[in-house]
């Protein structure tokens, strides 16, 4: 199984960004996707998650109204639409990957995300 993710950058508080794992490896039906994140000196937080069929999603309070997660899976990718991006949503984002019958969890290796006030 590998996830690779993009889309990580440096921008300002109140910018966009779109993040994007792509996928490969693994029947892509069979897991639900999610997206964590790190900042420095923390421990890897939720922030976004998607059923298999990608039609219930959840999200981190703190990021709720502003994220929004996607999935494709033709495609084999989840996206993550980050909107009005505040300095404490810098972090590493991690895509992970969990599948719903054996519950094996695998992690991309993650996109650093930088906002600037």
């Amino acid at each position: 199984v590998q996830l690779v993710e993009s889309g990580g950058g440096l921008v300002q508080a109140g910018d966009s960004l779109r993040l994007s794992c792509a996928a490969s490896g693994l029947t892509f039906s069979n897991y639900a996707m999610g997206w964590f994140r790190r900042s420095p000196g923390q421990a890897r937080d939720f922030v976004a998650s998607i059923t298999m069929s990608g039609d219930i999603s959840s999200y981190a309070d703190s990021v709720k109204g502003r994220f929004t997660i996607s999935r494709n899976n033709a495609q084999l990718t989840v996206s993550l639409q980050m909107d009005k991006l505040k300095p404490e949503d810098t972090a590493v984002y991690y895509c992970s990957a969990l599948n719903v019958y054996s519950r094996a969890r695998y992690w991309g290796q993650g996109t650093q995300v930088t906002v600037s006030s």
